[in-house]
This record gives structure tokens, C-alpha cells and sequence, in this order.
């Protein structure tokens, strides 16, 4: 079976503009091009751009999509397993959702009583999923799986005061690391001052603190550039300023 871009385009539910621009940037070409100029996909193609859009609903960029799929030992079908995974931790995450509000539905109408805590479980569950997805290899390595798990649950445990204060340390940790990057100094007082709220908003979801784990986690901001691209999203520089001031604050040496 063949397609031509519009009949490939309504197949799929995109439009013919999409699929040219996958054409564009090369990470999805045509099987080839008619003697009429109109380009022409095969199998091979469908399958192609049936994984380009499961990693696309999964949230990843173009680019990233290219890199998986364009290297040599790319597997179809231990990445569609991967999706299937990936698909029913989503659904997992939704039905826990559907359950909150369905609740809280109940609630009003004086049909069940819900605690605080239940009201907010789905939304910190989807949290802690999303970091999971993001960042968890990463996490696990450097602090192992029982510190993992602790953190979690101390996060999923926090009452909504407590939840409320985290979110409001970590927005205080960003405005007052960007007033701080402006000195240019990490050793100086609004540095500090960062770093000690940075130190405090881990408290929340670290079952324990140490100066190293503090020192480690700030190195990893530099190293991981999706860390990086948090703390720099509004002042390039400003996770390795976080870093440094970190260092200063624990006093750990670069």
C-alpha cells in the first residue's frame, strides 16, 4: 500500500504540512517521488511515522525523536514495547485523576468525606511520575533506590501546608538565585541566602540531609542539561551560579 502526502496525512490525523516538514528536517522521507513531483510512502514510512508520533504524544522534541530512530541499531519493537509501558503509566496516572475527581465530586454532594491529603495524592502522584520519567535513571545511580523510595514517600506523605510551603520555597529559590546571580558573587549574602532556601525545600522530599548529597545534587544541575535548562530558562549561567554558591554554603571545593 501506498500514500501520497494527503492521503498519509488524513490516515494519520496530521496535516499534509506536517508531514512535509518531517520531509524538511529528515526524519521522515519519502519511500520516493512520483514522476509527478508528488512524494510517495510505503509500510516502511508508516511504521516510521507511527513511532515518531508515540514519542511526540510522550512529549519528546523533533529532535530528540530524530536521534532515537536515525541510529543504527534502532529496534521497532522494543520501542513499541517501551511505548506500551510508557502508555499504561500514563493511563495509570489519568485513572488515579478520574478517582480524585470522581471523589471530590462525591464530596460536594455529601456522599463521601475526603481528607486534604486524599484532594492532592493524584496531582503529587503525577509529579513524582514526571520526575521519574525525566530524571530517575539519573537519580537512582547517584543515590540508590532506598533514598529514592523515601523521598517519594515523604513527598507523597506531606500535608497540604507542607505542600503548599514547598511550592512557595521553590519559587523563593528561583527569584532570590536570580537576584544573586546579578552580584556575581556565590559567596555573597543573597547566594547564601539561596542556597540555604535550596537547602530547606529539599527537606521536604530528602528523608535526610547531608552537605554532600546538597553538594552532589548541585554539581548535578551542571552536569545534566535538563537540570541546567531549568535554572537557566530565565538567566543563562544561573545553575552553575546555584552550584557554586552550593559549594560555598557546604563548603564543598569545585
Amino acid at each position: 500500500m501506498e500514500y501520497t502526502v494527503q492521503k498519509l496525512a488524513h490516515l494519520a490525523g496530521i496535516s499534509s504540512r506536517t508531514l512535509r516538514y518531517y520531509d524538511e528536517i529528515g526524519i521522515l522521507k519519502p519511500a520516493r517521488i512520483a514522476s509527478s513531483g508528488y512524494r510517495i510512502y510505503g509500510q516502511h514510512e508508516v511504521d516510521r511515522l507511527q513511532q515518531i508520533l508515540f514519542y511526540r504524544e510522550l512529549g519528546m522534541s523533533l529532535e530528540g525523536i530524530k536521534d532515537i530512530i536515525n541510529t543504527a541499531d534502532f529496534d521497532g519493537d522494543k520501542a513499541l514495547r517501551e511505548h506500551r509501558e510508557k502508555l499504561l503509566e500514563k493511563r495509570e496516572q489519568l485513572d488515579q485523576l478520574i478517582e480524585n475527581v470522581e471523589k471530590t465530586i462525591a464530596q460536594k454532594e455529601g456522599r463521601i468525606t475526603m481528607s486534604d491529603k486524599e484532594k492532592f495524592a493524584g496531582f503529587k502522584r503525577k509529579m513524582i511520575e514526571e520526575n521519574e520519567e525525566k530524571y530517575g535513571q539519573e537519580i537512582r545511580e547517584k543515590y540508590g533506590e532506598e533514598t529514592v523510595a523515601k523521598s517519594n514517600e515523604k513527598f507523597m506523605n506531606m500535608s497540604q501546608e507542607q505542600y503548599d510551603e514547598f511550592t512557595k520555597l521553590g519559587e523563593e529559590v528561583l527569584s532570590t538565585l536570580y537576584e544573586a546571580f546579578k552580584t556575581g558573587d556565590p559567596a555573597g549574602e543573597l547566594a547564601q541566602k539561596t542556597a540555604d532556601l535550596h537547602r530547606q525545600w529539599l527537606t521536604f522530599s530528602w528523608p535526610s540531609y547531608s552537605k554532600e548529597a546538597h553538594a552532589g545534587l548541585a554539581q548535578m544541575y551542571v552536569d545534566d542539561s535538563r537540570f541546567t535548562a531549568y535554572y537557566d530558562v530565565k538567566q543563562p549561567g544561573a545553575a552553575e551560579f546555584l552550584r557554586d554558591a552550593v559549594f560555598v554554603y557546604t563548603g564543598t571545593k569545585k
